[in-house]
């Protein structure tokens, strides 16, 4: 019995040391985090990120209007994203209520009810989020190198419509504008080129 209680304890702190040591370190976060802002916002952006713990934190203060979100070393697939502040409050409640165990449908109507009522603030005025994804073989641990990641552009227009942008409902092509989620607080333009051809399915 004591045997099998050691080897459980053992077993235990190679799992734990494998889930610390998943997580890059907060220069490789940074690094590849950055990779997703448009070049001249690199160097002012702020850039949050993923401890030992896998709490998610300030891993460094920015000094323009950009905040990069790391990838998560728990989700398959590399995906980092950079985005204007005022979206944070929206960004930093769906993470929440994500954390919280709701569903995407949740979320959504949970936020738009709080965009609603004032309680959720969102941007008066257009703002951007650009987001990079590659697959988990393209991604360095070590270097914070990301080969071949598909870039995609969105801008929050908070209430907009096809009506009032003159926007499709879907894309007719690659790269082309179009609107999602027209009329509500998350409405905003997808731009989504095509991917790398080993990225196509």
């Amino acid at each position: 019995m004591a045997r099998l209680l050691v080897l459980s304890l053992l077993l235990f702190a190679c799992f734990s040391l494998q889930a610390q040591t998943k997580v890059p370190s907060s220069e490789v976060q940074i690094k590849a985090a950055l990779l997703a802002a448009p070049a001249d916002k690199r160097d002012g952006a702020a850039v949050l990120g993923y401890n030992q713990k896998g709490e998610l934190v300030t891993l460094r203060k920015g000094t323009n209007e950009m905040v990069c979100l790391a990838d998560d070393p728990n989700q398959k697939g590399f995906s980092a994203a950079c985005y204007h502040r005022d979206l944070e409050p929206f960004m930093a409640r769906g993470r929440e209520l994500k954390k919280a165990g709701k569903e995407r449908k949740e979320i959504f109507d949970t936020r738009e009810q709080e965009a609603k009522s004032g309680k959720l603030k969102m941007p008066k005025q257009p703002a951007s989020l650009f987001v990079l994804t590659a697959p988990d073989e393209n991604y360095d641990l070590a270097t914070g190198d990301v080969k071949d990641g598909y870039l995609r552009y969105v801008v929050y227009v908070p209430y907009a419509t096809a009506e009032s942008t003159g926007l499709p409902l879907k894309p007719d092509g690659p790269a082309m504008p179009w609107i999602m989620d027209p009329g509500t607080h998350a409405a905003h333009i997808m731009i989504t080129p095509a991917p790398p051809a080993k990225q196509e399915k």
